[in-house]
């Protein structure tokens, strides 16, 4: 009842001891961090248009489907970083990449979380093995790991099946360090993803550029 109470001031007044009382609550103040799609050169397939592609969520583990950035002191054993999230869950965050990625490229008609209308011409379902940290001697490796169908939706034909990684070295285990490898890695792992979707269709992405 009195956290209730304390709750409804802060909301009405927002009083600064707002979040010293969340501290003392058991909610730490975290930092949020965003992943960047790669750079692609915006609609540079634009005369294209070959179809619809719908990128659907990925699918993953629970501890993986969260919002929370995974460190693993080994292969047994998961860990969270204490001051720092991501903005949306690990599949969230994925999509939207894909999304962004995809679309700059203007090879399709649309890419989008759903069809435009009852269902697009093609669907990418993956899997997320790995996305998290590795802790080593020297500091720690971004392991990034995931599957993926390029689905025709008219017969649910696989048109395409693909593995993908990237990994990059950190200098150390402090988000400092972390966020700027994980960010390298999910720009090549996107990257490499967007140009394996493109050939499903048949679209050169060399000739994108």
């Amino acid at each position: 009842m009195l956290r209730s109470v304390l709750l409804m001031i802060c909301l009405t007044v927002a009083l600064p001891g707002c979040a010293a009382l969340s501290a003392l609550q058991g909610e730490p103040n975290r930092d949020v961090f965003e992943l960047r799609s790669p750079p692609a050169g915006i609609g540079a397939c634009r005369s294209s248009g070959v179809a619809e592609l719908v990128i659907e969520l990925p699918k993953t583990r629970g501890t993986l489907d969260s919002e929370r950035i995974m460190i693993r002191p080994s292969d047994l054993q998961t860990q969270y970083l204490p001051d720092a999230i991501w903005g949306d869950t690990v599949p969230v965050t994925l999509q939207r990449l894909l999304v962004e990625t995809l679309g700059n490229y203007g090879a399709f008609t649309h890419v989008g979380r759903a069809p435009l209308g009852i269902s697009g011409d093609y669907a990418l379902l993956s899997e997320i093995r790995h996305f998290n940290a590795q802790t080593t001697e020297n500091g720690a490796l971004i392991r990034l790991d995931v599957v993926a169908d390029l689905v025709r939706e008219m017969d649910a034909t696989v048109v395409s099946r693909g593995r993908f990684s990237a990994t990059t070295e950190a200098a150390g285990t402090r988000t400092r360090d972390l966020i700027p490898a994980f960010d390298l890695a999910a720009q090549q792992l996107v990257a490499e993803m967007a140009e394996w979707a493109l050939r499903g269709v048949g679209v050169d992405p060399n000739g994108c550029n």
